[in-house]
């Protein structure tokens, strides 16, 4: 069937005028564009805290021992789960990466308000990365079952903020400048 075959009243129903078709197709693009940006900011957050978490729990590994994992899960279960069992060990690692997962929100986050830590990654990935640290090692361990405080020796500080701006900071800074639309 043709148009020419419908009556014309029956065609002019159905016919719409330029103005009419964008005003239809315009919630549509705003959805596609918002489910775009969800969908980047989703990619941002994961592809930078995978690569965070990865590269974190490998340095920690091999500076502090396989056992990292158990010491993550003794942060959150107190001194026993020290020596825990494989599920504990798997508890740290996920309780790691849960960690990692969202330094990269806080940052994707902080990106949207604040254009130049995307348009500056190298830079403000790496004091991101040194606060990441510093949150970690004044607040959350402080607080955590382990209740690990200082004094704390200046090599295992400077350690602990070169590590981080570099292993935490750059993945995370430079995911976000390459996902997030």
């Amino acid at each position: 069937m043709q148009i020419s075959d419908v009556p014309s009243g029956v065609a002019a129903d159905f016919a719409l005028s330029g103005q009419s078709r964008l005003s239809i197709m315009a919630p549509l693009r705003t959805t596609h564009i918002m489910q775009l940006r969800k969908r980047s900011a989703l990619l941002a957050i994961a592809v930078g805290g995978l690569i965070a978490g990865a590269l974190d729990l490998a340095q920690a590994s091999f500076l502090f021992g396989a056992k990292i994992p158990l010491v993550i899960a003794a942060g959150l279960l107190g001194r026993s789960a020290l020596h825990g069992s494989t599920a504990i060990y798997v508890l740290g690692v996920l309780l790691h990466f849960f960690i990692a997962f969202s330094a990269a929100a806080v940052y994707y986050a902080a990106s949207r308000w604040l254009e130049f830590l995307k348009e500056h990654p190298l830079v403000c990935g790496l004091f991101y990365g040194a606060a990441v640290d510093q949150v970690m090692t004044l607040i959350v361990l402080p607080l955590s079952a382990l209740h690990a405080r200082g004094p704390y020796k200046l090599h295992d500080l400077l350690l602990g903020l070169i590590v981080h701006s570099i292993v935490i900071g750059l993945p995370i800074s430079f995911s976000v400048r390459r996902f997030a639309k």
